[in-house]
């Protein structure tokens, strides 16, 4: 499985290049969500040319979990193609895009560390 946990608080998923394999992944890392309220979570799509309609539905749902807790969504790698898909659903503005996966997690520190009370 390409579910990860880098930290108590961050998760990292890869995704596969398969899409049906896709929708797995999303499915058991929303269900990992569901009983988990403390952390961020990195989608690497490095290897995904393209994604569904249910893979988009898997990812607004995981949206919709993680901003009811205040958490960060970050995805890495994504391809242009697939950032057009966002682009022409309307829901591009809603993801935090990073260029790859280091990139991704320095933003999720740099946000998580200017939340934390100083």
């Amino acid at each position: 499985m390409g579910i990860q946990d880098l930290s108590d608080d961050l998760v990292l998923v890869e995704l596969p290049h398969n899409t049906l394999r896709i929708a797995e992944e999303l499915n058991a890392l929303n269900d990992i969500i569901n009983t988990r309220d403390n952390c961020d979570v990195i989608i690497d799509f490095f290897k995904v040319e393209v994604i569904t309609s249910s893979n988009i539905s898997n990812l607004l749902i995981l949206h919709d979990l993680l901003s009811k807790r205040g958490r960060q969504l970050v995805l890495s790698s994504v391809r242009t193609v697939t950032k057009c898909i966002f682009t022409v659903a309307g829901i591009r503005d809603l993801f935090e895009f990073a260029d790859d996966k280091p990139a991704a997690i320095s933003t999720v520190r740099a946000r998580a560390g200017a939340k934390s009370p100083t």
